[in-house]
């Protein structure tokens, strides 16, 4: 009886029944056809993926080669090797070899600041995965303006320019007046500190307060060192006015 009003109730939709976990199931055909187009679907992307995949797998080719002069057969070092369209690249040691990993079409470029920049094609019916180049570059002649050098008028005028010239410290120098004691003395006095030069100095007196808990705390007033300290100090001239 069950199974007639079942029936009665689903006569208008196609579809037939089905015997799961000893329940009785309805199926929809409409159902049933969304569920194979999706499978269908799903396994076409699967393979069109793949296909992909193996494409682009395929089209990887490990370029390597040398770069000399074209009058000489001399390695060229550092000179710049880019796949143009791509923020990719390599320079070439000092024996002018170089390697680099480029796809099949791709344009690479060699440019170096005294040769003419050279440009040669991954071919795209290329077999395997390794393309060798021996890459020749001719120098690039560069002609800079003419620069004219006139001795000064007198012995005299050449020796006060030469005395108030201002000649910029070096590196060393400029690390040495960085470094000096009067330097960090200003900097201390100056620059104001961070958390944690406050933390630290907070935890010194939390420990010194623990140190001495139920004792008198020693003065400084009789400590030679202190009083070492502090003459010190004065004639630094920390305790001046600062306004």
């Amino acid at each position: 009886m069950l199974k007639n009003l079942i029936i009665s109730k689903v006569s208008q939709y196609k579809g037939q029944f089905v015997l799961r976990n000893q329940q009785l199931v309805f199926i929809f055909d409409a159902v049933k056809k969304i569920i194979l187009f999706t499978g269908l679907l799903f396994t076409l992307f699967s393979q069109t993926a793949k296909a992909q995949f193996e494409t682009s797998r395929d089209s990887v080719v490990q370029l390597y080669g040398v770069i000399m002069t074209a009058d000489s057969l001399v390695g060229i070092p550092a000179v710049s090797v880019m796949v143009k369209g791509q923020n990719r690249g390599t320079i070439s040691n000092a024996q002018g070899v170089f390697s680099i990993v480029v796809l099949k079409g791709d344009q690479v470029e060699f440019s170096h600041v005294t040769y003419k920049p050279k440009t040669i094609s991954i071919p795209r019916t290329l077999e395997g995965t390794q393309y060798s180049v021996v890459q020749l570059m001719v120098i690039d002649t560069v002609y800079l303006p003419a620069t004219i050098i006139r001795p000064r008028p007198t012995a005299d005028q050449f020796a006060r320019d030469f005395a108030n010239t201002k000649v910029p410290d070096d590196d060393i120098e400029i690390a040495r007046q960085n470094t000096s004691a009067a330097k960090r003395r200003i900097l201390m006095r100056t620059v104001p500190g961070d958390g944690g030069e406050a933390s630290r100095v907070l935890f010194n007196k939390i420990a010194t307060r623990a140190t001495y808990q139920g004792q008198t705390p020693p003065m400084n007033i009789f400590n030679p060192a202190a009083w070492g300290e502090f003459i010190q100090a004065w004639k630094r001239g920390d305790y001046k006015n600062k306004n």
